[in-house]
């Protein structure tokens, strides 16, 4: 089991301790693909999973979800959250056990996710079904000092609703004088680069577990593909996600290295709980 390093206090006390020195971005991973922004007393938390639901729901049947790290930190002790995302309907990026404690741990937090899936989060979440702030592509929103713009993500395919609004997406979030782009679950698709580019984008969270059907379930950019496409929307850090947590869908990040040393792709591979100060 692949122990965080930083947990629990420890992690809560480095947040904290964080917010004395202003003016620059701290990001701290959270696991999967939860990442914890703060800037100037502003958090902003990216596509959180803090629980052992998927474990649970699976342990008897054939495809077990087996946690190969631990828990991060309790979700009802994000005190301090202001606004907080979910890309699309996958429970490691939607789930309840871990969205719900952390609204009740904070009450003013807003949720952003993809307008076309907000009967199926209220139905998830319960609640009003106005309340989340549903975003499509090329669309955004501003929340206190947070922009976020919305990106389309390819999972496995660019998918819609009726009503042409994605069903699976990425975000591009302003913070300051920041510009992040964290992509969801996505393939390469034709146009990604074109969309990203412009932003300028000086942190992007970039998946690297694969697209392979033996697995059965949605895939991701590999490490190679991950590495690539830093280097191709000109990102300043690339910072790998989607592994680790489970045994049967990860990804070795020495592989992504590898490849970031050969696109010349400036990167950085984080530790649980591990905080990093741009």
């Amino acid at each position: 089991m692949i122990k965080p390093h930083q947990q629990d206090d420890a992690l809560l006390a480095d947040i904290a301790a964080a917010r004395h020195v202003p003016e620059h971005l701290h990001v701290w991973w959270l696991g999967q693909s939860g990442f914890l922004l703060q800037y100037n007393g502003t958090h902003l938390l990216f596509d959180p999973y803090l629980s052992d639901s998927l474990t649970l729901k699976y342990a008897q049947t054939d495809k077990p979800h087996t946690r190969i790290s631990e828990r991060v930190i309790d979700p009802a002790r994000l005190t301090m959250i202001d606004v907080l995302t979910s890309s699309h309907n996958h429970t490691d990026h939607l789930d309840a056990d871990t969205l719900l404690p952390i609204l009740a741990a904070s009450p003013t937090a807003r949720l952003v996710i993809p307008e076309a899936n907000r009967a199926f989060v209220a139905n998830r979440l319960g609640g009003d079904p106005a309340w989340p702030i549903g975003l499509s592509a090329g669309e955004q929103t501003t929340i206190g000092a947070v922009t976020l713009h919305g990106v389309p993500a390819a999972h496995n395919e660019l998918a819609v609703d009726a009503e042409g609004r994605n069903l699976y997406m990425g975000f591009v979030a302003e913070l300051g004088p920041y510009r992040i782009y964290h992509s969801g679950d996505t393939l390469w698709y034709e146009g990604l680069v074109e969309t990203l580019a412009p932003y300028q984008i000086d942190l992007a969270f970039l998946p690297i577990n694969g697209n392979k059907p033996e697995r059965r379930v949605a895939g991701n950019l590999n490490p190679d593909e991950a590495a690539q496409l830093g280097r191709r929307i000109g990102a300043k850090l690339t910072v790998p996600h989607h592994y680790d947590l489970f045994a049967f869908n990860t990804a070795d990040p020495v592989d992504f290295v590898r490849a970031c040393e050969r696109e010349q792709t400036q990167h950085r591979v984080m530790q649980l709980g591990e905080r990093i100060t741009m």
